[in-house]
């Protein structure tokens, strides 16, 4: 009966509902030209590279590799940050095409065995987590002055804390903006240097785009929604 009598309307909430969104939690900014945009200043690139699979490999060309590995982070002047994911095998793409090209199949026997293949393979896709690839990437840190180690080494609370600080206002928006035009050809030119060094283990690599970026972060933070559009995709 006391709660009843309160003016809820004249209570104060210890803190407005939107600072605990994703959005709020998250410490980007903006993703502007394939180039993440931290709200502390910070620009990030993100490059896709291919695995080595050195159990293929005899001792010989695995102490190669290992040893031009060692070589490529010991040249760098700037930290980086490696990012290893595990994710289930994803056959929606390869289910639509094969659907397609079964359309075209005239041929009876042909078309039974491509239906039998279809069935197998959705039967597997159906059974998410039995196949599982890794993705890797480098994230290619930047800042405007000696920041590098010193930022990217912090720990995660502390991150966690800066981000819930940071006051997003306009001065602090156009501030980011002019980072951002300093910074982006230094990034590139980071990122020009690892892709050189990777290509040097012939390993491929990409540097993601914006959209890439974008499906990225939205698989790993919403990896259930991500899961249940795909379903959708013809």
């Amino acid at each position: 009966m006391l709660f009843n009598s309160w003016d809820q309307n004249k209570i104060k909430k210890t803190a407005p509902d939107s600072l605990f969104n994703t959005e709020a939690m998250l410490p980007i900014s903006e993703i502007r030209d394939g180039v993440i945009v931290l709200k502390d200043g910070g620009l990030r690139s993100v490059i896709r590279v291919e695995g080595l699979n050195l159990d293929l490999r005899n001792f010989e060309e695995q102490e190669v590799v290992l040893e031009q590995y060692k070589r490529f982070l010991n040249g760098l002047s700037f930290p980086l940050q490696i990012l290893i994911r595990n994710s289930y095998l994803n056959l929606t793409d390869y289910l639509s095409y094969i659907k397609g090209n079964l359309k075209k199949i005239d041929n009876v026997a042909l078309h039974q065995q491509g239906d039998q293949y279809l069935s197998f393979l959705q039967g597997i896709d159906a059974k998410q987590g039995l196949i599982f690839v890794k993705e890797f990437y480098i994230i290619v840190p930047y800042y405007e002055t000696d920041q590098d180690t010193s930022q990217v080494g912090k720990s995660r609370w502390d991150k966690f804390l800066n981000v819930l600080n940071a006051k997003d206002d306009v001065e602090a928006v156009v501030e980011r903006y002019r980072k951002f035009i300093k910074g982006e050809k230094q990034l590139q030119t980071r990122v020009s240097l690892v892709m050189e060094g990777l290509s040097g283990m012939r390993m491929n690599s990409e540097q993601l785009t914006t959209s890439e970026i974008v499906s990225l972060l939205f698989r790993m933070y919403n990896p259930l929604l991500d899961s249940a559009q795909a379903k959708f995709v013809e």
